[in-house]
């Protein structure tokens, strides 16, 4: 009679686990996830070399591209888009679309838009400004264009120095899970921060995602037009 008053209570207590399981966002169950992304590209071999180490790592970025970089290297805007990264926009010129009048920054966006398309097929719904300058004209041509707008939460300043492990330093020990880090595939020293990052911090249980994925895994819903720096990990 006791064994089988044992068996329905650990059977209760399985129910029980397996409820509050899927209860649970995924990233409670699965651990720690932040998003890698990196700004200016395309650029030659340095994205290149990037690109073979996060395939070696089996790791997704989010790469947010210039129009003329794509232009410059149209087979590594398409390369980025094979190997199943995430792209966003990082305006045509580089110039700060802070200081853009309305119809500039329409047109900036609208034809770094059309050329992501036309070299890789994708449609963009991220967009990070240069700089980060962020206005009220901004925000309103991102939503109107269906653009969600991403900054950063980790910022190692990686093109004021060319000190690889300082660089990678300054990331590990700012990181929490959530966070968006900020790189640039535009230097050695960046590309060697980046895959060393990427090392170390998933030694530390980290799992990286694009930036997508951890609104999803973190049940964030990306509206247009609203600007996102970091996700939060908490439970809901």
């Amino acid at each position: 009679m006791k064994m089988k008053k044992r068996t329905r209570f650990c059977s209760c207590l399985l129910l029980l686990s397996l409820l509050l399981a899927l209860a649970l966002p995924a990233q409670a169950q699965e651990g720690k996830y932040v998003a890698l992304t990196l700004d200016d590209g395309p650029s030659g071999r340095f994205t290149r070399r990037l690109l073979e180490g996060l395939e070696q790592r089996n790791v997704k970025a989010t790469f947010f591209l210039c129009g003329y970089r794509m232009e410059l290297y149209p087979e590594l805007t398409q390369l980025i888009a094979e190997k199943g990264h995430e792209v966003g926009l990082h305006g045509f010129t580089h110039d700060s679309m802070a200081e853009m009048s309305e119809s500039k920054l329409h047109k900036e966006l609208e034809d770094t838009a059309a050329l992501l398309f036309k070299l890789s097929g994708l449609k963009a719904t991220l967009l990070r400004p240069p700089g980060g300058s962020i206005t009220k004209l901004v925000r309103g041509e991102a939503e109107k264009q269906k653009l969600s707008i991403v900054t950063w939460s980790v910022d190692p300043k990686d093109w004021a120095t060319i000190e690889a492990k300082t660089i990678t330093r300054r990331v590990v020990e700012d990181t929490c899970p959530g966070d968006v880090i900020l790189l640039h595939d535009m230097s050695d020293s960046s590309v060697d921060a980046a895959l060393a990052i990427v090392d170390q911090l998933t030694q530390e249980g980290y799992t990286f995602v694009t930036v997508s994925r951890l609104a999803e895994l973190t049940q964030t819903d990306l509206e247009w037009g609203k600007v996102y720096s970091a996700f939060s990990m908490e439970i809901r």
